[in-house]
């Protein structure tokens, strides 16, 4: 089942992001290019104000769901009741409605933060969001390697909006049968990965089954919201850190890298000695 980008077409072509341009050369030339969208977004739980982030304007619900599940602030999709957004010219706000306990639990969370921001140990709080505590992941099964045959190839076909104007990264989610049957593209590759958490819970889909992609960098954030979210399998078409590595191997998250040109590439679980 190929990704639906979820965005209605404006009207015009200046509102889609068609951007006139003159090319430098020996010859004169002009022409359009649309050119990727990105709002400020501001989020608020159940009336206080949390988050101000730049994202891509598609899919926006998505990932406040991905968003509020990968950075702890909700345990569950459950508690999270109901999204509301606001759109204005350059902006969105977003006022959502969570569970009392899940409201408690970020209140709580606030006051550690703002009760040591004074007192000498900011950096300690900020190491201990950089270096999270996570549960370990089930061990999981790696996917066949017929899987990951021609996977840059069916992630082009797939990735519509990067194609139309660039400057996108994008998390997909491969199915047990070896299907792309989901696509979120982002200006951010945390946003990116982020909405298809999202989507993936707002959808009820087992992500134990198949795998996830992502397009960017694979840095050690991303591996905290894949651990968060229940992935068992993270594919990146970009070479892992070796900080990333062990975090995958240490909370049990099967991490694959897909070279352009070679076979993929194994590095969690750690491969046995010879």
């Amino acid at each position: 089942m190929p990704c639906q980008p979820h965005c209605p077409a404006p009207a015009d072509a200046t509102a889609r992001g068609a951007y006139a341009y003159a090319e430098l050369g020996a010859e004169p030339a002009s022409d359009r290019a649309e050119l990727a969208g990105e709002v400020a977004l501001a989020i608020a739980y159940n009336g206080l104000s949390q988050a101000v982030m730049m994202t891509s304007p598609e899919d926006i619900e998505d990932f406040i769901r991905g968003f509020s599940l990968s950075a702890g602030l909700v345990e569950s999709i459950d508690d999270i009741y109901d999204i509301r957004l606001n759109r204005f010219a350059e902006a969105v706000s977003a006022e959502v409605q969570i569970s009392s306990r899940a409201f408690w639990a970020l209140k709580q969370q606030r006051r550690r933060q703002a009760g040591t921001s004074g007192c000498g140990l900011c950096g300690v709080e900020a190491l201990e969001q950089a270096l999270p505590e996570l549960r370990p992941l089930e061990p999981a099964p790696l996917p066949p390697a017929a899987h990951l045959l021609g996977l840059r190839q069916r992630i082009d076909q797939v990735q519509k909006l990067a194609r139309r104007s660039g400057a996108l990264h994008a998390a997909l989610h491969v199915d047990g049968a070896g299907q792309v049957v989901l696509c979120r593209e982002d200006i951010g590759r945390h946003n990116a990965l982020d909405k298809l958490i999202g989507a993936l819970k707002r959808q009820r889909r087992d992500c134990r089954d198949g795998f996830a992609v992502v397009t960017s960098r694979c840095s050690l954030e991303l591996i905290h919201k894949a651990v968060r979210a229940g992935i068992a399998t993270l594919v990146s078409l970009s070479a892992p850190t070796a900080l990333t590595v062990e975090w995958a191997r240490r909370h049990r998250l099967n991490l694959i890298h897909l070279p352009h040109h070679n076979a993929p590439r194994v590095y969690s679980p750690a491969p046995a000695p010879h």
